[in-house]
């Protein structure tokens, strides 16, 4: 075991009565929830959850007091479990941190062993936050979806929220493996970030009439939602034969108003992606593909900021907003990598 400091500093988010407060607090390793394994962070990221969690604007956490951020990086510095040793560089995304867990906004974390997986060969601490979970449920909504059959030749792939950090990886990612991918976005000013992502064309939401029939034009090979509601209920109408439709956010509307008109006569898939609660071989395989076939090749574009420890606080409400484009990594201790 490395020497753990007798304190060091978290972001805890507390619950008192409904108010929700945050910020940073001294705190010692005991005041964190249980696990086999002790991290010292290297890098953080910020996610729409996270935001969230830390402002209050949604109901996230389950728990309180928690040490925010679903995301983290470091190094091993004491484990219990056989499979981690001293000095090991990890990662940890999802695994219910910053929910049922203290997360990864701290300079030391304690985590569940099964929730942890060994730095992909070929990336850094910080490559690895740069992806955090938005990467890795881009990547698992494309590795669900060729293995429902999808391929390049059945026709685009349209990706709604294109913006966003889920959106922008599942562009890059399905472009550089040869899918045409059409971006769905309200933001028509970010039309040169997103082609240089791959999209090869630009759809402005706020230009679309959706239709009310069970069974629209038929345009798309399938899709990636971020979005739900109607936009998600529209993409079963025009998703043509045997499609698959990988539903991840629910940015628009948790509801979903359909037919099975899609799902009988077309054969549409709808398939519901949840990058939190899977085995840990499942999340290892999926991590080793960011590190090969679905690695980014924009990543520096996607996720081109980096904050200092310091300044999380005010870099939350920006999230909430909808104004950011892009992903921004939280640097804890950037020595580690």
């Amino acid at each position: 075991m490395l020497n753990i400091p007798a304190k060091f500093t978290a972001f805890r988010i507390h619950k008192n009565d409904k108010t929700i407060t945050s910020g940073f607090e001294e705190i010692c390793l005991d005041d964190l929830t249980a696990g086999e394994v002790v991290i010292k962070v290297a890098y953080s990221d910020i996610n729409y959850k996270d935001a969230l969690a830390a402002t209050g604007k949604g109901r996230i956490l389950r728990t309180y007091p928690l040490v925010g951020g679903i995301d983290l990086s470091g190094v091993v510095v004491s484990s219990e479990d056989s499979r981690f040793q001293t000095g090991d560089k990890v990662l940890v995304c999802g695994a219910q941190l910053s929910e049922l867990y203290d997360g990864g906004y701290s300079e030391y974390a304690r985590v569940k062993a099964d929730s942890i997986v060994n730095l992909p060969d070929g990336m850094s601490l910080r490559d690895v936050m740069a992806l955090g979970t938005a990467g890795y449920t881009a990547a698992l909504a494309i590795q669900r979806m060729e293995d429902n059959g999808q391929i390049p030749e059945r026709g685009p792939i349209v990706v709604t929220g294109a913006t966003g950090g889920v959106g922008s990886f599942a562009i890059n990612m399905l472009s550089n493996i040869g899918y045409e991918v059409i971006a769905f976005t309200g933001k028509k000013a970010q039309e040169p970030y997103l082609k240089a992502l791959g999209a090869s064309q630009l759809i402005n939401r706020h230009d679309i009439e959706m239709g009310t029939k069970p069974l629209e034009n038929a345009q798309w090979g399938g899709a990636i939602d971020n979005v739900g509601g109607d936009t998600l209920a529209w993409l079963t109408r025009t998703t043509n034969v045997w499609g698959n439709i990988a539903s991840i956010g629910l940015a628009g509307g948790f509801k979903l108003e359909s037919t099975v008109m899609p799902f009988i006569l077309r054969g549409v898939s709808l398939l519901g992606i949840n990058s939190v609660e899977m085995p840990l071989s499942v999340r290892a395989q999926g991590w080793k593909r960011l590190a090969s076939d679905l690695k980014p090749t924009k990543l520096d574009l996607i996720s081109p900021t980096t904050i200092k420890f310091a300044d999380l606080p005010q870099s939350f409400d920006a999230y909430v907003e909808g104004t950011v484009t892009g992903r921004t990594v939280v640097e804890i201790d950037a020595s580690l990598d």
